[in-house]
């Protein structure tokens, strides 16, 4: 008997794909698109069209598959999981990465959750990445994607062994080229959609608007302070800058500045010159390790601090309270709190956890 299959669909060619690829491996496909916010989410109206397009888009490759489709209400999740983390994020100075948070709870955790009342087996998406089981390590494991620029494992890292085990990931090794050559092929109606660039949620790039509109409140003022005393000025609001940002601080100085701290007790924003930037470790929490059960001990790594980073060489240790220590072979540039640090070892990823702070040592 086939495998049963909810296939999350977002009206994009990478999803639209995958649930291609699934049946043409025999299994029982059911198609589901997640409603995760409307207009009056985010305060912008006209954002309702946009999701309406992506769900008729979804419904229209459903229908060219002969697969029947869903629409799951995921708002309220949504909501509490990943809007309003963020904006408390960036109100007590961190940069977050929402994407990682709607992996964990929303996409991975309550559409999971969904798939499983439908009676599937697995859940499964078009992320670029591979999850297996392996009888060494008695574990699944992640693995990055074949097409290494589009390899999605850093986003990722927050995923339990109990929903490794119920996903599926069809584009583990296949390429976008190709992809969306398959997709032409079968005549899908997303072959040639552009790939989604900004956040979600945020679709005028504007984050600093969003947090005025969800939140209300109105931004916490304060100076520029460069790393020597002087102050140079007033600021927009914290939540306008973000670690190693240098345009738009309308600052005019001997050198080029940049952000180099958020002061959340003073209101004051740091800056200072680019070799300021540089820290050669950071303190990790809310930490999460596939390869293992947990960390015991140092281990030999490479680390990223942001997705389209290139891995690093490090070393990470349990540092106590929860935290792990990640001490970098060469200082890295512009550690950033509130973004994800992901470890990996060669293709496989170890684990992650969300930046606390970062050291100088």
């Amino acid at each position: 008997m086939s495998k049963k299959v909810l296939a999350a669909m977002s009206g994009g060619v990478d999803s639209s794909a995958a649930a291609l690829l699934l049946l043409q491996q025999s299994y029982e496909v059911v198609g589901a698109t997640a409603r995760m916010f409307g207009g009056e989410d985010i305060g912008l109206p006209g954002a309702a069209l946009n999701i309406e397009r992506d769900i008729k888009d979804a419904q229209a490759v459903a229908a060219k598959l002969g697969i029947e489709h869903k629409v799951v209400d995921l708002c309220g999740c949504f909501r509490s999981s990943v809007i309003r983390r963020f904006v408390e994020e960036y109100q007590c100075g961190r940069t977050p990465n929402p994407c990682v948070y709607c992996n964990k709870h929303v996409k991975f955790g309550a559409l999971l959750d969904f798939a499983k009342e439908q009676g599937c087996d697995y859940l499964a998406t078009g992320h670029y990445a591979r999850i297996f089981y392996s009888a060494e390590h008695g574990r699944w494991l992640l693995a990055r994607g074949e097409d290494r620029r589009k390899d999605q494992s850093y986003m990722l890292f927050s995923l339990t062994q109990e929903q490794l085990a119920r996903v599926l990931l069809p584009l583990a090794e296949v390429s976008k080229d190709a992809i969306r050559r398959t997709a032409a092929e079968a005549g899908l109606v997303t072959a040639q959609k552009p790939d989604s660039q900004d956040i979600c949620f945020v679709p005028d790039g504007d984050y600093a608007g969003l947090i005025a509109r969800v939140d209300k409140t109105p931004p916490g003022s304060g100076n520029f302070v460069h790393l020597n005393g002087q102050v140079l000025g007033r600021h927009k609001g914290m939540i306008n800058y973000t670690i190693g940002q240098r345009k738009g601080l309308g600052i005019a100085y001997d050198y080029p500045l940049y952000v180099i701290d958020k002061d959340m007790e003073s209101g004051n924003v740091i800056v200072g010159p680019q070799e300021a930037l540089f820290s050669k470790a950071l303190l990790a929490e809310g930490c999460n390790f596939i390869m293992t059960d947990k960390l015991d001990a140092p281990m030999r790594v490479t680390a990223k601090t942001r997705y389209r980073q290139e891995d690093v060489p490090a070393m990470i240790e349990p540092y106590g309270g929860g935290l792990v220590k990640v001490t970098f072979d060469e200082p890295m540039r512009a550690i950033t709190p509130g973004q994800a640090v992901v470890f990996y070892s060669g293709e496989y990823v170890v684990g992650g956890g969300i930046i606390k702070i970062a050291l100088k040592e």
